[in-house]
């Protein structure tokens, strides 16, 4: 397995300073490890360019010897654990780079905190997924993302591309992020941990994962895979992360939290874990605007923008309209999630900096609005307020609100009766007080409402989460006025 780490900057020979591994120093250093041993070479050290290169050497006697080595009796002796990186280049990184791995560096400190322009190359990784689940996890950190794909066997084309790629990785960020993102991701990639998972891999992952894994659009795939589909594992670790998520992440993650029920578990796949709850309530939602004949869309409180980039393919939708408070969120959003989008599909969104509690001129004459797990963030004195800018002043058509039922935090391991399930929570309503809201509110500004579940639901405390659809009485639909 190999590994390169290019940094392109002057003195470039400084990489050695972060990496606590002299380029001066004549040969390779050699690390050994209880599979084989890693050598750490620079095949390239110029003024302005310095690349470091981690070989690791995995020893297939061992592999044969350790126990687990494979179903069929020809496993442990043909396969390509020597070759393709996996959680075997992970444990590697944090033997032969731990102090980079830490951020620590007595020589240079400023450089370890500082971006730097940093390239990385793995020569061969096999994704379960393909190329696309390789994007998926790389890109939203900001890489620039390129894959090599290999010939199944260069004498014969006909037989197509093999399983395995070269990935490349360039991007401006810190040495210990860039090494963070790695350890964790190349065992998801391959999917196959050689060791066994317990509690203290979640300690790791958390560990290694703070600052950007919370933020992932794929975080319930990557912690199912690095904890080997545990379900208890699983759950906690991503209640834990939703406990330290940011207010913009809202309660994404929580399905798997149910730690074994699953709404449907006959549909769930080997290589592909099943839809998150958020997921699902996206899709919901999606789905109840395009029900309303909506043409002009606002998503309040849109966060990083992945309702966005749901509804951006849909043709039904000619202009949405994301709106956010915060401007972190709105430049995740352009920057991550709205800009791998075709160019036609970015033009019909738009982003606005604004507060939901104030009339904003902007947003009147909208066909359809969405406010998903948003109002449980509003201080209750502000909702007064709330309401008004959205059911009286803007005035869409058709109004879809989700929230958290609190009934069923029952059902969330490790949630005490009285707790919230996020500490920027000011509230979550039972069924009985959601409804009395969404009554309230139809009646005062002339609005119908109608009830609906999202996700999975349990028999005696009702869904996960739960949603409004209100309908202006007196004015039609988009289609209807045509």
């Amino acid at each position: 397995m190999l590994l390169t780490i290019t940094l392109a900057h002057q003195p470039a020979a400084d990489l050695g300073f972060l990496l606590h591994k002299n380029p001066a120093r004549p040969g390779a250093q050699t690390f050994p490890l209880a599979f084989g041993q890693a050598r750490v070479f620079y095949p390239e050290v110029g003024t302005d360019r310095c690349t470091a290169a981690l070989l690791l050497e995995v020893d297939p006697i061992r592999l044969v010897r350790r126990p687990g080595g494979g179903d069929a009796p020809l496993a442990p002796y043909v396969n390509d654990r020597p070759y393709v990186a996996s959680s075997f280049l992970s444990v590697a990184l944090a033997a032969v780079f731990g102090s980079a791995l830490a951020g620590r560096s007595g020589e240079r400190p400023a450089l370890a905190a500082a971006p730097l322009p940093l390239a990385a190359r793995v020569a061969v990784v096999r994704a379960r997924g393909g190329e696309e689940v390789l994007r998926r996890l790389f890109q939203p950190l900001g890489y620039a993302v390129a894959v090599e794909p290999h010939p199944l066997d260069p004498t014969r084309p006909d037989w197509g591309a093999g399983p395995y790629l070269t990935l490349e990785l360039r991007g401006d960020i810190r040495l210990r992020d860039l090494l963070a993102h790695l350890y964790v991701l190349l065992p998801v990639l391959d999917d196959e941990k050689h060791y066994w998972v317990g509690d203290d891999e979640v300690a790791k992952l958390l560990r290694h994962g703070a600052g950007w894994l919370a933020d992932h659009p794929e975080r319930e795939l990557i912690a199912s895979r690095y904890l080997k589909r545990r379900r208890p594992l699983v759950a906690d670790a991503l209640a834990r992360l939703l406990a330290d998520a940011p207010p913009d992440a809202g309660s994404a993650g929580l399905a798997p939290a149910l730690a074994g029920r699953s709404p449907d578990p006959d549909q769930e796949r080997a290589d592909e874990p099943r839809p998150g709850l958020h997921d699902l309530r996206l899709a919901t939602v999606h789905g109840l605007l395009g029900d309303a004949g909506a043409r002009r869309v606002l998503d309040l409180g849109c966060g990083e923008g992945k309702l966005l980039r749901l509804l951006a393919p849909d043709p039904r939708f000619t202009e949405i309209v994301g709106v956010d408070a915060s401007t972190r969120s709105l430049a995740l959003a352009r920057d991550r999630t709205l800009a791998p989008l075709p160019e036609a599909q970015r033009a019909k969104i738009r982003l606005l900096q604004g507060a939901l509690s104030y009339r904003d001129r902007r947003l009147e004459g909208f066909d359809a609005a969405a406010v998903v797990e948003v109002v449980e963030h509003l201080d209750p004195w502000r909702l007064a307020a709330f309401e008004r800018a959205l059911f009286e002043f803007a005035r869409p058509v058709t109004v879809v609100v989700t929230t958290p039922n609190r009934d069923a935090n029952a059902l969330l391991p490790g949630l005490g009766p009285a707790e919230l399930r996020h500490r920027d929570h000011r509230f979550e309503w039972t069924r009985a007080e959601f409804r009395a809201w969404a009554a309230a509110v139809a009646s005062r500004f002339d609005y119908g409402v109608g009830s609906v579940a999202l996700g999975f639901e349990d028999d005696e405390v009702g869904p996960l989460t739960q949603g409004a659809v209100f309908t202006a009485l007196g004015r039609a639909n988009k289609d209807d006025r045509r």
